[in-house]
């Protein structure tokens, strides 16, 4: 029941999160939402590294830590790019399927979901289909909504980013999310410097960034806390319940509104999520 508490606390956390940096990228040029944000994450593990002193986690978990990192960066600027350009309402629960990933890697580790858990995996795949066609004026079909194609990315990013913190947190909770933090700085502090965007309403938009780089941040630490108690076929999927918050907080603050068979795409990925969770 810990990791269970763990992984929906981090799922709260991470959807006010993304919520924070989905506005922060409708301001700023995407990079500066990452650089900011990630900086301020650093800043935070800097902090409890030195107040902790954890010990060091080995070569292979260190390895997966860099790899988590990688997948972290790319799958992040996917979904900061997605919810700048695209619905939030959409882009979050399409995200939320990067879960799958973990799952299978479970899987091939020897762990048994259940059935439920196997319908829950084809339900979502089929939300994730309905959430991605917008209708088109006049009853001209359907088309791909904006960002679908860069909410599968985030997906792909997501999934092997927390499969790569489950593995390193084994060695310890903030080594793990330190690792990440450690690599995926360099790598947006480089993207700022070869791409050079334009840092004009940066400054207004600097507490939204930074408060959207600590959320993210704490929320590694709940589900890396959680991986310490839980399956992680379990507690992946339970912290893939941040679209939930997203949406809530898209519709209520920013009144977004969704096509209803969007709507009802979004309701079937949700409910997968939840299937996977119950089972």
């Amino acid at each position: 029941m810990i990791g269970v508490a763990l992984a929906l606390s981090a799922s709260l956390v991470w959807g006010i999160a993304d919520f924070g940096g989905g506005i922060g990228a409708r301001r700023v040029h995407v990079v500066w939402a990452l650089v900011v944000s990630q900086i301020a994450g650093l800043a935070l593990m800097g902090v409890l590294a030195l107040a902790t002193l954890p010990h060091p986690p080995s070569g292979r978990e260190l390895g997966w830590g860099v790899f988590g990192g990688f997948a972290g960066a790319l799958g992040l600027g996917a979904f900061y790019r997605a919810l700048a350009v695209g619905t939030m309402g959409i882009v979050g629960p399409i995200s939320a399927t990067g879960a799958i990933l973990p799952i299978a890697y479970g899987l091939a580790r020897g762990e048994h979901p259940s059935v439920l858990q196997g319908i829950g995996i084809v339900v979502a795949v089929g939300g994730v289909v309905a959430a991605s066609l917008e209708p088109l004026p006049e009853g001209a079909g359907r088309k791909v909504a904006t960002g679908v194609g860069l909410s599968l990315l985030a997906a792909l990013g997501f999934g092997s980013a927390i499969l790569g913190l489950n593995r390193v947190s084994q060695a310890g909770v903030v080594w793990g999310t330190l690792t990440l933090r450690l690599t995926v700085v360099p790598i947006v502090c480089l993207a700022a410097l070869l791409v050079r965007p334009s840092a004009a309403r940066l400054r207004p938009t600097l507490p939204i960034l930074v408060m959207a780089g600590l959320c993210d941040t704490g929320a590694n630490l709940l589900y890396g806390a959680s991986a310490r108690h839980g399956l992680i076929s379990v507690v992946s999927v339970l912290g893939s319940l941040y679209p939930v918050v997203l949406v809530v907080l898209a519709r209520i603050l920013l009144t977004e509104r969704i096509a209803r068979p969007q709507l009802a795409g979004v309701a079937v990925t949700l409910t997968g999520v939840a299937l996977i969770s119950a089972g």
